[in-house]
């Protein structure tokens, strides 16, 4: 297909429709435009004619072009732009445009039941229309064969619910925070024992026992500190304090827990340290497990007889390791800490030089995770930067590296600059899966312009066809949102041809 030839008839189609104006489809015409190239020859515009638009409509957008039936109006409207624009610019004599119009007339009563025929339907539509977007959503795939018989649904209490990994203090770490519990300053561990084993059997004990309101001053409550603790174990980071109050009414079923006096005694107990986010500031007061509470709820758990896994220190890891662990779904302040550590045991022509080697031929989060770690280093690490420039993948990244510098960089074509915006996208789609509408809203402020969005479908990604789909049910403006759905038929059909 002649890109340019194209790319100007939608520039020109444009230019005369605000002349005129009149609203034109170009997102739809550009399609039709593109098909007609790409499968019946037409090299320019006078090369449409009557019959063009009878085998492009009735067989190619049919087979091609995942369309609602209900669709076909606004298709066939945007043809009649086109016929309208071949007209006026001189592109096809009266005779044939008024050809064309009957055709179209013809074209729009039988459209729809061609869009909605799946004996129309080519390999790649027929595969996404069984499919179906809503498969994107699907965390799980079941191989094919047969169906397991899963029989109840599993339970999803604490002790059948997977644990995460955890990330555990040294020791030494422990040990010290022993000293520090002001519950053993009045109740000391058993003289003679191993220090960190009775600490485990006394937290076992308030779990598992009934404790009658020792702990908080409420039997109700003490009988939910099990969950309470599982919840913080699993979500291992810091939780609200008005969280844990909301909980701890629905427990006392009163609506009046105290619940500074059940913190505080929590927090002396050794089991929680409270945190003030904003100084002076009680609403910005959170809460979370000690070090020493979550070594000893791993012991309990493991006593147990379940799977409590221990995370591993990332900054002990290699860059392919630190890279993993992160996609291991790492919190962001734990990440943080853990990459801070890991830079300060390497120069940074080391790290640079180990990111960027693990990340030549990763996956595109990967990737991502290692460029973006290389974007935190100074200049010093600009000759590791350029020996990656011949990396097909890593040339846009680092050519942005060294400008982001001032430091010389060749310039971004075209072609790379769309391929590294599918790259970056691509990086964002887990985050975007989770949370649609953050994506959403950073994608209506800072997101790909529609003219950009337009072209992605002819980049050389794996991942351009998801990124485009992300796109086209993410973006709030219909139009750019209704540009990346075309673009994503477009890559789909280009992908399989």
């Amino acid at each position: 297909m002649s890109i340019e030839w194209v790319n100007q008839a939608i520039d020109d189609l444009r230019a005369w429709g605000r002349a005129r104006e009149v609203e034109v489809d170009a997102d739809e015409v550009r399609l039709l435009c593109d098909y007609a190239s790409d499968y019946l020859n037409v090299n320019e515009l006078g090369d449409f004619t009557p019959e063009t638009f009878d085998e492009l409509l009735l067989s190619i957008y049919p087979r091609k072009v995942i369309a609602p039936p209900e669709s076909a109006p606004e298709t066939v409207a945007a043809a009649r732009t086109l016929v309208d624009y071949l007209s006026e610019a001189g592109k096809a004599d009266e005779p044939t445009v008024v050809q064309m119009r009957h055709r179209l007339d013809d074209i729009a009563t039988r459209l729809p039941e061609a869009l909605g025929d799946p004996s129309n339907f080519g390999m790649a539509k027929s595969l996404f229309s069984s499919i179906g977007p809503e498969s994107l959503e699907q965390s799980i795939a079941i191989p094919s064969g047969e169906v397991p018989d899963l029989g109840e649904a599993p339970c999803d209490c604490p002790a059948c619910t997977p644990l995460p990994a955890v990330r555990l203090a040294t020791d030494e770490e422990l040990a010290a925070a022993l000293s520090a519990v002001p519950m053993l300053a009045e109740d000391p561990l058993p003289a003679g024992d191993e220090p960190l084993a009775a600490w485990a059997q006394r937290v076992s004990r308030l779990l598992e026992h009934d404790a009658s309101g020792v702990v908080t001053g409420s039997a109700e409550l003490d009988d939910g500190l099990y969950d309470l603790f599982d919840m913080l174990y699993r979500l291992q980071v810091r939780v609200p304090v008005t969280v844990i109050g909301d909980y701890l009414d629905e427990l006392s079923g009163d609506g009046g827990t105290g619940l500074r006096a059940v913190l505080d005694r929590l927090a002396w107990h050794g089991m929680i340290r409270l945190v003030d986010d904003r100084a002076g500031d009680r609403a910005g007061e959170a809460a979370e497990l000690t070090p020493l509470a979550v070594w000893a709820l791993r012991q309990h758990y493991l006593s147990l007889g379940l799977d409590a896994p221990e995370a591993p220190d990332l900054a002990e890891a290699d860059a392919l390791g630190l890279i993993e662990g992160l996609l291991d779904g790492v919190p962001t302040e734990i990440a943080e800490h853990d990459i801070g550590r890991w830079l300060t045991g390497r120069t940074v022509s080391e790290a640079a030089a180990e990111l960027l080697a693990a990340a030549s031929g990763a996956p595109a989060v990967a990737r991502g995770i290692a460029v973006t770690i290389v974007d935190r280093l100074g200049a010093e690490a600009e000759p590791q930067v350029r020996d990656h420039l011949d990396d097909q993948e890593l040339r846009p990244h680092a050519i942005h590296w060294l400008a982001a510098r001032g430091l010389p960089a060749p310039p971004l074509t075209q072609e790379e600059l769309l391929w590294v915006s599918v790259d970056m996208l691509a990086l964002a789609m887990p985050a975007a899966e989770e949370d649609p509408e953050i994506f959403a809203e950073n994608m209506a402020a800072s997101g790909p312009p529609a003219h950009m969005i337009e072209e992605m479908w002819r980049v050389d990604h794996p991942d351009v066809v998801d990124v485009l789909e992300l796109l086209g049910r993410s973006i709030p403006d219909h139009t750019v949102a209704k540009a990346a759905r075309k673009a994503a038929f477009k890559a789909r059909s280009r992908a399989i041809r």
